[in-house]
Order: structure tokens, then sequence, then C-alpha cells
């Protein structure tokens, strides 16, 4: 957080229905986004749960350009069904184009054909598009999906947690915003919808903190029931005044474009480099993070032995980089009709970089030979993906030269890693249950001692 953010917590009023910070932040919310109700949550996944809990039905869709983890997982906990419709480049690491977070409207017609207008109680639209890599929307694509939900009865809603990331590369790249300010982009875009959630740790700028905006007078009075019972009063929604007062300031600071300027060009920086290393990445870099392609990084591996969680683990190790894994763990369902697993198209590992610097050293690419010489990982004994991965071929790598069986009975222990995805739901529209395991990933043995230099004569 900035140096007036932390100075903001210090004014923190904590009486319980009249908070100052309270105004403070409605007031910002209100002028950035022109939304007349504002709900704040303590997380952007509280506020997910709180709509999705007020709004689905068991059975209905929601479609998306594409889920974030918790939104699926949200839709999914309250038993709806999590539609991706994202333009077929979003799953193409390789096309290099400028707004490949935009909804294929061809999509959408196919999944309100499928389940019925009213089985659709919204459509939302995910700006940028983290799970497809930080990719932006463009104010075209968003104005065609408005006027498609406004034609069809629906009500449309952003997750805007990186809004103004989004509304910088509208900026730098549709020439129909480039005389426009940060803060206009983003009011065309929040005119267009008709609310929004937001976690406040990205575009925010916060430690903790979210909301649910929205111009509908009688959702928002159900939504109120809601966050009264899961978070707390309306006037704080289970954060402190202090942390209101530093997510409002946080949220008139990240329209400052030299700021969008330096942080999505330090990632850009990041992402060049790593190309330059023969790295493979999805291109274009995205806003906040780069996303290493597991799929081409680690060929050797197949899907079932999830290569990007196997690379997530690889890069801790090596060297102390903590990546996310986005693909089979986070995104892998298990068909309840079938039993087979689901696989989404991506293996990716995120590279999120912190919102104010970056480290200017790059990590050390692997040489071809290390590359190769990697494991794949396997879902822990007891879990659904272990039980659907039954029968597959041994782990590639050094867990097969050294001999290491199901149970890791070889010379080498198995090392255990924590999955660092959260729970999530699958790909695509199937409701089958989507299991978080934790992975095993198994490497030959310890480093061998270093020879110790000859004693001096």
């Amino acid at each position: 957080m900035s140096d007036r953010q932390w100075a903001g917590m210090m004014v923190g009023d904590e009486s319980y229905a009249q908070c100052r910070n309270f105004v403070n932040f409605e007031a910002v919310v209100r002028r950035i986004t022109g939304y007349r109700h504002v709900l704040p949550t303590h997380q952007g996944r509280a506020a997910e749960n709180v709509l999705f809990s007020t709004v689905l039905k068991p059975g209905d869709r929601v479609p998306n350009n594409i889920h974030f983890d918790t939104t699926r997982a949200n839709v999914e906990h309250n038993h709806g069904i999590a539609v991706d419709c994202a333009a077929d480049a979003a799953w193409d690491p390789e096309a290099d184009l400028p707004f490949k977070g935009d909804t294929d409207l061809a999509k959408l017609d196919r999944a309100l054909a499928e389940a019925g207008r009213n089985r659709v109680p919204l459509v939302m639209m995910t700006i940028t598009n983290n799970s497809g890599g930080g990719q932006p929307v463009s104010l075209a694509n968003a104005r065609a999906v408005s006027a498609w939900c406004r034609r069809h009865g629906i009500p449309f809603y952003l997750d805007a947690c990186r809004f103004a990331e989004n509304a910088y590369f509208n900026k730098v790249r549709a020439p129909e915003c480039a005389g426009m300010s940060i803060e206009q982009i983003a009011r065309a875009f929040f005119d267009l919808a008709d609310g929004c959630t937001m976690s406040a740790k990205k575009d925010a700028l916060v430690n903790i903190g979210g909301f649910i905006a929205t111009n509908d007078e009688d959702l928002a009075g159900r939504l109120s029931h809601a966050l009264i019972l899961m978070e707390g009063f309306v006037t704080y929604g289970g954060l402190a005044g202090r942390d209101l007062e530093a997510m409002a300031r946080g949220l008139e600071e990240v329209l400052d474009e030299r700021y969008l300027e330096h942080r999505v060009g330090q990632v850009r920086r990041l992402g060049e480099r790593l190309l330059a290393g023969g790295v493979p990445i999805l291109r274009p870099v995205g806003g906040h993070a780069v996303y290493l392609d597991a799929t081409r990084f680690l060929p050797h591996i197949p899907q079932h032995e999830y290569p990007a969680q196997a690379l997530t683990c690889a890069l801790y190790l090596e060297g102390g980089v903590r990546g996310v894994e986005i693909g089979g763990l986070m995104f892998g369902t298990l068909d309840g009709r079938t039993g087979e697993m689901r696989w989404p198209a991506l293996e990716l590992v995120r590279l999120a970089a912190p919102p104010a610097r970056l480290h200017r050293r790059a990590p050390r690419p692997r040489r071809r030979r290390e590359r190769e010489a990697l494991p794949g990982t396997r879902p822990a004994a007891g879990s659904p993906r272990r039980e659907a991965c039954a029968g597959a071929s041994p782990l590639h790598g050094p867990a097969r030269a050294t001999g290491l069986t199901a149970t890791g009975a070889a010379a080498a222990p198995a090392l255990r890693v924590p999955a660092t995805a959260g729970s999530a739901g699958g790909h695509g529209a199937s409701p089958g249950p989507s299991p978080t395991a934790a992975c095993v990933a198994r490497r030959p043995g310890p480093p061998r001692p270093r020879a110790r230099p000859a004693a001096a004569a």
C-alpha cells in the first residue's frame, strides 16, 4: 500500500453504524462506478458468495469470458454451472492479439439456448481475464455483450478486480479510447453493466477488502440480508474502518496513468526477458503477471501428471519463486456421470508481480537437459484425482529412472508439496465436483555433496 493509504489507516473510525470511513469509501465507489448501492466485504470471494447465494438456483448457468477460480468455485458451491464463453483465441497461448479476454457472443447464444432464459440469472465479464492470462477486454466487446444482455433481459455484471489495468490496455490499444482518461474508460465499462463484484486486493491496492455494487435496489436489499449473515453489517462488511479508508484511497490512486504505465511495463519487461531466454509464455504479456506455458515448457509430462503443478513446484525448489498453477489441478473436473477427468485447454503457471515494484533480476531459465529431467506430479493418496488417474503410466523423468513406486518405496523419499491453487471448478460447463488435491512431486534424491577443496600445503 502507499504512504497515503497507511496514513488513512491512522484515522480509522471503528463506530458500528456511522463509520466515517464507510461514507468515504461509498462515495469513491459511487463516483468511479456510478452504482448507487455499495456493500463492502472482506474479500472478493466473499462478494461472489453473497451474490451467487442470493441469485442462483440449482442448475442455473452463469456465462463469463473465463471464470476466475474463486468465482467458479462460488458458482458451483451454490449449485450453479460456470460456463466459459471467451473467444477461441483465449485458449491459444501463441495468438498475439490485443484483446484476448473478449467474450464470444455465439457462445453466449449457445449457453442461453441450452439453459433457457429462466436458468441464466446473470452474465459476468472478468476484467482483466485473469485465468486466461491476464488478458484485457475491449470496450467494444463489453458494449456488444451489454447489448446482448439487454436484448435478452439478463443482468450484466463485471468482475472488476483489475478494472484500471483493463482501462489502461484500452487506452493504449483501442483507438476510440486514446483520448480518454483512465477514469473515463473505466466508467464507460461500468456504465454498460448493472453492477460488479471486486476483490480490492487487486486494483484497490490493499491488503484486504472487496465489495459488491449494483443499481438494482431490490437485489441490493436481498444482498444486504445475506451480507449481514455472512460478513457483517452493511457499513463494514467484515472489515475494520481503517481498511475501508485504505480501500477508498487505493481506488483513487490506481487511476493514475503513470502508475499503470509502470505497473504494466514492468510485467511486459519480465515477459520479454523470458522470451529472449527461450522460455515459452502465453502471449501477449498480461497486465499483472507473466504466464508460463507448461505444456510447451515440459512437453514430456502428460496432462494427467499435472505439468503446470510440476513446474510450479520446481520453480520454488530451484529458486524460491512462488508461482500459481492454472491448469489441470485448478480446473480439472471429475465428470460425475462418466467418472473421467475433464481437462482444461491450458496448463499455465502464473508469475504475478507485486503491484509496486519488481526485482530486476529475472529467474534463470532451466537448461534444456534439466527441464527434460523434471518429473510429473500426481494426486496424494485418497483424493478423487488419484482414483481418476489410476492405471496411468508411471511418472516420467527421474521418478521412473530411480524406480519410485506409487508408495514412494525407493532410495529417494517423496517430497510432499502443498497445492498452490485455490479450490475451483472445472473448465467448461460440467457440473461435476471439483476437489483440490495436494500433489506429490518426486525427485531422484538429495543432491550429491560438493567435493571439498584440497587443503593448502
